[in-house]
């Protein structure tokens, strides 16, 4: 959706597909990578430790990381694993971003509600929060907000 791409990377309704990190180069100015996911994926634990410590290794020694999306899907309750994960990335120093994703799948309540839910949750352990975005592939809402924001991260970056 972000580059506007359907099949760029490949997706499936089973989760863990993506077992590998995968660099897509982006109007040759910057590049997408996409890292294996670590929450639902349906594989033996080892593998999704073997994963934990390939996405960590990666985001510590990135040397121009701009930016981690932490993709959550609002229909879900807070995990515990995502809080973690973000944690951990707070901890480490790693920027990072929330997007929610298929929010064209709740009512607006019911978006606002899960939202609020997470802003609850981190603000907790948080003084600011991280960048938030609301998208989905299906409308392309959210899209220009995000490239906005990467555009204005990647101008930044190259000051």
């Amino acid at each position: 959706m972000l580059v506007n791409r359907k099949n760029l990377a490949k997706t499936s309704s089973t989760p863990g597909k993506t077992q590998t990190i995968n660099h897509f180069l982006i109007n040759e100015k910057w590049f997408l990578v996409d890292l294996p996911g670590y929450g639902y994926a349906s594989v033996a634990k080892g593998v999704k430790g073997k994963w934990g410590l390939m996405i960590e290794r990666y985001l510590q020694e990135r040397a121009h990381l701009m930016s981690t999306f932490v993709l959550l899907d609002p229909r879900v309750e807070p995990q515990v694993i995502d809080q973690e994960f973000i944690r951990w990335l707070g901890t480490e120093g790693i920027p990072f971003s929330i997007i929610f994703t298929k929010t064209d799948k709740l009512s607006r309540n019911q978006l606002h509600q899960a939202v609020q839910a997470w802003k609850e949750i981190l603000l907790k352990e948080w003084e600011e929060l991280p960048p938030i975005f609301m998208t989905s592939s299906q409308e392309h809402s959210g899209r220009k907000e995000l490239l906005d924001y990467l555009e204005k991260a990647l101008t930044q970056h190259n000051q």
